[in-house]
């Protein structure tokens, strides 16, 4: 009987101890909302896609990264539903690409309360919402100050400069994203900026908000050619969705890009850039949706660890241009 007892409590304690060890090696479920402006958008598209891959690879045996997207659908009362579901949900952080940045306050203020930390993306806010909460807020973005300048560059570099008539003159027209953005605003001024500050001449013919959508670049180009004509000389558009509606409409108008007429977009997309290594558009410039993916989840990773994080992480902008 002593030899059986002696068995069994041998056997109880080789249980305990396999489930202590399996209850050690269970996995830890981090969730993570993520709150997109708008589902359609193209950069924003290949951004998520960024994201879901990036925090999938960091799964371990120890921790799962558990992520909810939701499409915010341009409307930020509805983004803001989402945003404060988050928050009942009890998400151990958030990611937000909000359609109105402005509303930053708002949704640090409701984190905070929640002890939620939050990483906006792509849509800069004002630095002093993310003071609200420092440390425990960031921005992950590219400067739109340096992708203005970068397009501007970019028909700098052209022989004519831009100036295909050889009037001295640039005469331009502007296809601008959201004037509310930050983003927009400073690639339609430093777009600008970078030809005067050389020394060129310019004359806004037209600029008009096209939403960041491809019909909307194509409606706003196909006006601009019908009432400037031969005078349009270069496109600017704040996005390569913008720039690729106004390729419809430049070569339904019987223009050439790189002939007759100069146009440049930003994010290089996948087709943008085939089509500016084909002589269709000018240029692009890249913003680079898998730097700034990457940074975002670094800057994510370190606030779910607890530590304090800066105000603002930059992803540098690349031109693109015809490969030589």
């Amino acid at each position: 009987m002593r030899k059986i007892s002696k068995i069994l409590f041998v056997f109880v304690a080789l249980a305990m101890l396999t489930a202590c060890g399996a209850s050690g090696s269970e996995s830890k479920t981090v969730k993570i909302g993520v709150a997109i402006y708008k589902y359609d958008d193209n950069f924003m598209t290949v951004y998520r896609e960024q994201l879901a891959k990036i925090f999938e690879a960091k799964n371990t045996d120890s921790v799962t990264y558990e992520l909810t997207f939701q499409d915010g659908k341009g409307d930020q009362a509805e983004q803001t539903n989402q945003i404060d579901a988050f928050i009942s949900q009890g998400m151990d952080l958030i990611i937000a690409n909000l359609v109105d940045p402005a509303s930053a306050a708002t949704v640090i203020d409701k984190a905070k309360a929640a002890e939620i930390p939050v990483v906006f993306i792509n849509r800069e806010p004002a630095e002093d919402d993310l003071l609200i909460w420092e440390g425990r807020t960031a921005y992950v973005g590219a400067d739109a100050r340096q992708s203005g300048t970068f397009q501007g560059q970019i028909i700098l570099d052209l022989e004519t400069k831009g100036d295909i008539n050889g009037d001295g003159v640039v005469s331009y027209v502007m296809i601008v994203g959201d004037p509310a953005n930050i983003d927009a605003q400073y690639r339609t001024e430093y777009s600008i900026k970078a030809l005067t500050d050389a020394g060129v001449t310019v004359d806004k013919l037209l600029e008009q908000r096209g939403d960041w959508e491809q019909p909307k670049g194509q409606e706003i180009a196909a006006g601009a050619l019908a009432q400037f004509g031969d005078k349009v000389e270069v496109i600017f558009a704040n996005n390569d969705a913008m720039a690729l509606g106004a390729l419809q409409a430049i070569e339904s108008a019987g223009r050439t890009v790189g002939e007759d007429i100069y146009l440049v977009g930003v994010d290089a997309l996948d087709e943008v850039v085939t089509l500016v290594n084909e002589g269709r558009i000018t240029g692009t410039v890249l913003n680079d949706a898998e730097g700034q993916a990457t940074k975002a989840v670094d800057v994510a990773l370190r606030l779910l660890d607890g530590e304090s994080v800066d105000t603002h992480y930059w992803v540098d902008y690349v031109k693109v241009v015809k490969e030589q």
